[in-house]
């Protein structure tokens, strides 16, 4: 056999779902013995490879976002869109956690537990030092700590001249930042880790542990006597081996998946998807309810169709409907909406049709008290995502249009210009497009708006749905729809 074949034959090895889900289960099991080490520190799964080895019944329903790219070598980065400070109430409440995730060949410790989590740890400590000074913080160990057999002394001396300018990014952000108790310090522990570290977890101990589990072992030799070629890092980019298979799916069936031979096993997982998409099972652990933007009191809210339909539709709320697809549940017993179908071209179709009319229909229900929800993503069943980059465009809009920096309504300036043009029925009706279109000539965009002001109210999400995380071209496209000229915007509008 050349080399060429063999190469194939490794790749189809390693993408053979037999043994992926074998390898997980082989990892999650070591995921559980460092559990039984720490029973009172919850288990929080890093998205998305960290939701395979984890178990729902053990680990937190919070997940965590660390990206590795950010902490790729020269490209080391604190992201403002991933800021992951929802995770700093948790770890006050239990004076710990213990992240999970896992890497491919090739590395002990994925870069999102060596380099981002690290990161992320001294940029906090620093900014809230910034943000709530006083005589507490001198003693304060703020230093970036990095492990030593996965950082070099190098790469950790350049990442750390960054650290201070991060820290005052995220000071100077809306972001709100909890005083701790104590500064965050990041341990590591890996299948090759002999002694585990002897923390406390006590409300007086003089730093918060972030405990980076990486769950895969480093082998050269694939093999296991139990018939199964090892796979490290499993769980990693699981859309090219899982057969729409998601790590909810997984510890669902898990006995029953890995108790099937080789050749049922493809079938059987075609079978169980179906069976728990009838059931409405979750896909992933970070799928959860409608979301209220706290910051303008809720009276803007945003959501999957799958979110809503575990909520129910409510008849005291106003829809924004972006579905992708016609085979779409609707509004029943019928409150409000407009339904603006998505299109493949968000280049043009963002700005020419969904920005046009949804922004004035936003303004004119808020202009008479109602409270409005933005619905797009999550249409399927058995399919993985957030809300759609469409939907985080609308509800950025309309947070800039109609609402201050402090997150104060400012609408009342629209409301006479967009009464006449109210779209009064309880259900959509085929006027709808000729409604926008009119009051889309009246809308105004508030005097000194800039990036920041998108930025600002993009903090304001993700700071109440920490998945949200929109395409640099979709929050390019925003950018033109409201930072041009009147003469451009009415270029957009639907006639």
């Amino acid at each position: 056999m050349d080399t060429s074949s063999v190469l194939q034959a490794l790749r189809r090895e390693s993408l053979d779902i037999y043994n992926r889900l074998h390898s997980i289960a082989d990892d999650a099991a070591f995921v559980v013995h460092v559990h039984t080490f720490y029973p009172n520190i919850p288990l929080v799964p890093n998205l998305r490879c960290g939701a395979w080895y984890t178990d729902p019944a053990i680990a937190s329903s919070i997940p965590a976002y660390f990206k590795s790219t950010d902490g790729h070598n020269n490209n080391w980065s604190f992201n403002l869109r991933r800021p992951n400070l929802h995770l700093l109430p948790f770890i006050v409440e239990h004076n710990s956690i213990v992240l999970v995730d896992s890497t491919r060949a090739g590395k002990r410790i994925p870069d999102a537990l060596s380099k981002t989590v690290p990161i992320w740890c001294a940029v906090v400590n620093r900014a809230i030092i910034r943000r709530h000074p006083g005589p507490d913080k001198a003693s304060w160990d703020n230093a970036l700590y990095t492990p030593p057999g996965a950082v070099s002394a190098q790469e950790h001396h350049q990442i750390e001249l960054r650290i201070d300018a991060w820290a005052e990014a995220l000071q100077r952000s809306s972001f709100e930042l909890p005083a701790l108790p104590a500064p965050l310090r990041p341990f590591w522990i890996t299948p090759a880790t002999t002694t585990f570290p002897t923390l406390s977890t006590s409300s007086n101990a003089s730093f918060l542990p972030v405990i980076c589990l990486s769950a895969s072992r480093q082998s050269d030799d694939a093999r296991r006597p139990h018939g199964f070629a090892y796979v490290q890092g499993s769980g990693d980019d699981h859309e090219l081996w899982s057969m729409g298979l998601t790590p909810a799916h997984y510890w669902r069936h898990t006995s029953t998946l890995l108790s099937a031979s080789r050749s049922e096993l493809p079938e059987l997982v075609k079978t169980l998807i179906l069976s728990d998409s009838a059931r409405e099972l979750p896909v992933s652990i970070d799928e959860g309810s409608l979301t209220k933007i706290a910051k303008v009191q809720g009276r803007l809210q945003i959501g999957t169709y799958r979110d809503v339909e575990r909520a129910g539709w409510a008849k005291d709320l106003v829809y924004v409907l972006l579905p992708a697809t016609s085979e779409v549940p609707m509004p029943t017993p019928g409150p409000k909406f407009m339904t603006i179908p998505l299109a493949l071209r968000i280049k043009t179709h963002l700005n020419q049709t969904i920005l046009s009319r949804a922004v004035p229909f936003i303004g004119s229900e808020l202009a008479h008290g109602r409270t409005v929800c933005i619905v797009c993503g999550g249409e399927k069943p058995g399919k993985e995502g957030d809300v759609a980059d469409e939907g985080v465009a609308v509800l950025l809009a309309a947070l800039v249009v109609f609402f201050s920096d402090e997150g104060v309504y400012i609408g009342e300036d629209t409301a006479g210009a967009l009464e006449n043009n109210e779209h009064t029925s309880d259900k959509e009706t085929d006027d709808t497009d000729s409604w926008s279109s009119s009051a889309s000539k009246h809308m105004k965009i508030p005097m000194g708006i800039d990036k920041m002001s998108i930025r600002t109210r993009l903090e304001w999400v993700i700071a109440c749905r920490p998945a949200i995380n929109p395409a640099r071209v979709t929050l390019k496209r925003l950018n033109e729809f409201l930072l041009s000229g009147e003469h451009v915007r009415r270029c957009y509008i639907v006639t």
